[in-house]
């Protein structure tokens, strides 16, 4: 076997330092050392010595990213030292760049360059990413017919039994009677019954956290159905519930002392006989009914029974934290790259998108504009599930989310597109994990070390 081939990361001074021999063939071949560009450098036999990979001003953790699928097929090293940090994001963006979605093709026979761990990274915790990153995008990639309420339910199950959390599951006509007649009412004219999963883990005096997920795992519009370009993407509806298993998989994984629930409404948002109307006024397990302004906005109605659910539980958790592909709107703000965030504590939302700059996991933070909650004022019920004006609907969506949460209960709502629309380095077009990581260093750093949220000043 041949010894694994240096990588130096490099900028055009760093470029003079290196041997004559070098310099010759990056001044013939014209590297620059411009960040995500790399240069082969032969030795004598025309063998590959080292690879000078362009070094951005800051290094981040996309810097190696695209190269697992760019390099010749080989074993590499990092020649320079690195913090922990840094070695850490080195590594774990090279990682992610090796992902591949192949369920559905041939079997593709071309090895992926590797790289050596290098020295001082954190190997559990990158690990653990790579893990969790792969389930979510496997998950949001997978085609509805084949990622049902049934076959998500089967990959949390899965999940539970390989870290011994428990899952318990409500099905169909017994969501009325336990309580969830939003979860009910969404998913009733699919072939696959609406659901809820509850997956708990971690002993039961540790400080608490509950993830919810919106679980729709293909979106129609239902009766206000969707024109194909709107429908096409609509497997990715189901984004949400991925990301809390995800961030689930690390939390277990890395063993954080927390106590953990995960629920996940799911369902899929169709068209019969017995589907939901327009103008329904539905109940909601808080109480509060709700008109149905628009059958395609049935993700924040699956939501607002399990966020009253996970608001409701003895003791409260500390922090509640949602994931939902919930608002073309908040995409129109803020492109499909960038997350928007909400949070009934300020300084959560701050803390929350420190780290993300912190683990290149960025959020944006949007407000709870308290204003805006009349624009869901209904003449009938109690709310309306959507606004009358064509602006600001991811504010109004949350501000919806926010009446089945609590004040004194620290919330985060995180609108994400779950989605590459575009190949970036280590993240390829198709689904996606966002805000993940961030939010596991959130909880590691806060919930986790037995930080009372609940004192915090509130929005």
């Amino acid at each position: 076997m041949s010894s694994p081939i240096p990588i130096y990361l490099v900028n055009e001074t760093d470029l003079s330092q290196h041997p004559s021999d070098s310099q010759a063939w990056v001044a013939a071949t014209g590297f620059k050392a411009e960040p995500n560009t790399f240069c082969l450098v032969p030795g004598t036999g025309g063998t590959l010595t080292k690879v000078l990979v362009g070094q951005a001003d800051s290094l981040d953790t996309w810097a190696l990213g695209s190269l697992p699928t760019t390099l010749p097929p080989q074993t590499y090293y990092l020649a320079d030292s690195w913090s922990p940090e840094l070695a850490t994001k080195l590594w774990l963006g090279w990682r992610l760049g090796e992902y591949r979605f192949s369920r559905y093709k041939r079997p593709n026979d071309q090895p992926l360059a590797q790289l050596v761990a290098p020295a001082g990274a954190d190997q559990a915790y990158v690990t653990q990413t790579v893990t969790a990153t792969t389930l979510v995008r496997d998950l949001v990639n997978t085609p509805a017919g084949d990622m049902g309420p049934e076959q998500l339910e089967a990959a949390a199950q899965a999940l539970a039994d390989t870290h011994a959390a428990n899952l318990t599951v409500i099905r169909g006509d017994d969501l009325i009677r336990q309580g969830y007649p939003l979860i009910h009412a969404v998913g009733r004219a699919a072939a696959q019954m609406p659901r809820l999963l509850d997956l708990t883990w971690g002993h039961a005096e540790a400080p608490k956290v509950t993830l919810v997920g919106k679980g729709v795992c293909f979106d129609t519009g239902g009766l206000d159905i969707k024109p194909a370009a709107g429908m096409k993407l609509m497997k990715k509806d189901m984004g949400g519930a991925a990301h809390v298993l995800g961030l689930a998989a690390m939390i277990m994984g890395l063993q954080l002392p927390v106590r953990l629930r995960v629920l996940i409404p799911t369902v899929e948002n169709s068209l019969a006989g017995n589907a939901m109307h327009p103008l329904d006024v539905l109940p909601s397990r808080r109480g509060l009914t709700v008109e149905v302004g628009n059958t395609d906005a049935e993700g924040r109605l699956i939501l607002a029974d399990a966020l009253w659910e996970a608001v409701s539980e003895e003791p409260e958790p500390q922090l509640v934290i949602d994931f939902a592909t919930l608002t073309g709107a908040a995409r129109i703000a803020l492109g499909t790259e960038l997350p928007a965030c909400f949070s009934n504590r300020q300084a959560i939302a701050a803390a929350l998108l420190a780290i993300g700059e912190q683990v290149d996991d960025p959020l944006w933070h949007l407000p709870l504009y308290q204003p805006y909650r009349a624009m869901i004022d209904s003449k009938v019920a109690d709310l309306s599930n959507i606004s009358d004006s064509a602006y600001g609907g991811s504010i109004t969506a949350a501000l919806f989310l926010q009446e089945f949460t609590r004040p004194d209960i620290p919330w985060v709502h995180i609108d994400l597109m779950a989605w590459n629309i575009r190949p970036l380095p280590g993240r390829p077009e198709g689904g996606e994990a966002m805000a993940m990581r961030a939010v596991f260093d959130l909880i590691k750093q806060t919930v986790a070390t037995g930080k009372a949220l609940g004192t915090l000043p509130q929005t």
